[in-house]
């Protein structure tokens, strides 16, 4: 798999990286052994970013890596995990916290369940309304001092508070959701924000949590705990509407010879982003990294956005709750 500089501080990457968060929450039953398997076969095939949360579980998800990654040589792999969701020792998630005394109370616990002297990505997983980004990223900054974190980055924020936080310490990635079913970022400033800054992109659910793989064929298959029976796009005529557009980017993947998720993800590579498709399986695994081998050319875009151009998809991305969460 190529590598690929992660924005402009000298950070390097495999194209394509491995979420891992439904590997311990939100998707349903989980599988420890299948999950470590999965991350074994991420590394062989030239994976090198885990994206993880403090968050996970929580917890589960950095122990999870820590324990896949025992043995390993560890200047192989880019761990990039997140802060600024308060969660205490028992594992009670408390709202947002963006405060400097959290955060290293939070990466200093982290490091303990990653089992490592230093995270190589550490994001501000969501903006605290009520502290400036500046005091946020100035702790996170401290870290950097350090030498308890190597880089920084921020998750679903806004250009203003991007420029704000890059000014404190320069960022090097910005982590959003980006796919064909969701552009947001390409009309509300942030993407221009990260080219003018020189901030690089991770994308989650690059597949719209699984509707864009073509294999969601109605949410009622869905298991009681995972979340997507709450997501407004799997739900009604939003189900309806999107699997309408899915059925499209489906039979352009088969005029390719290649799968949906394929299809969608090589979408996203050719945007320039890294993409951090979630799996808890090898199979899945295989099929995502197999995209960085698709060769798009400009009719492929051409048929692509023709078929899903932007502001297609039905439905707000995520509940109301969780969309109070997002900054701007």
């Amino acid at each position: 798999m190529e590598l690929r500089a992660l924005g402009s501080q000298g950070l390097q990457v495999g194209a394509e990286g491995l979420g891992c968060m439904g590997m311990s929450a939100f998707y349903g039953a989980t599988d420890e052994a299948e999950s470590i398997a999965t991350i074994h076969r991420a590394l062989e095939l030239g994976v090198t970013m885990l994206d993880t949360a403090e968050g996970y579980g929580p917890f589960r998800n950095e122990q999870l890596i820590a324990r896949a990654l025992t043995g390993r040589p560890r200047d192989r792999v880019v761990i990039a995990t997140k802060t600024g969701i308060e969660i205490d020792d028992d594992g009670n998630r408390l709202g947002f916290n963006g405060r400097p005394d959290y955060i290293r109370r939070a990466a200093e616990r982290s490091l303990r369940h990653l089992d490592t002297d230093h995270i190589d990505l550490y994001y501000l997983h969501r903006i605290d309304p009520d502290v400036p980004v500046e005091e946020s990223i100035g702790g996170m900054a401290e870290l950097v001092a350090e030498g308890k974190v190597r880089y920084l980055g921020v998750s679903e924020a806004a250009a203003a508070t991007i420029r704000r936080a890059h000014a404190v310490h320069p960022l090097t990635a910005v982590q959003t959701e980006y796919s064909l079913f969701e552009r947001g970022l390409e009309a509300n400033g942030v993407q221009d924000a990260l080219g003018e800054l020189g901030i690089g992109l991770v994308a989650y659910s690059p597949l719209g949590r699984g509707f864009l793989s073509g294999a969601v064929k109605s949410p009622d298959g869905f298991a009681e705990d995972d979340f997507r029976r709450t997501d407004p796009r799997f739900q009604g005529e939003n189900f309806t509407a999107n699997l309408a557009v899915v059925d499209e980017v489906r039979r352009l993947a088969e005029e390719k010879r290649v799968t949906p998720s394929q299809l969608a993800l090589a979408w996203v590579l050719h945007r320039g982003a890294v993409p951090i498709p979630g799996t808890k399986r090898r199979t899945y695994l295989e099929e995502n990294i197999a995209a960085t081998e698709v060769t798009v050319t400009p009719a492929d875009i051409a048929a692509i956005e023709a078929v899903a151009p932007r502001g297609v998809v039905s439905g707000d991305r995520y509940a109301p709750e969780l969309m109070g969460m997002l900054d701007g």
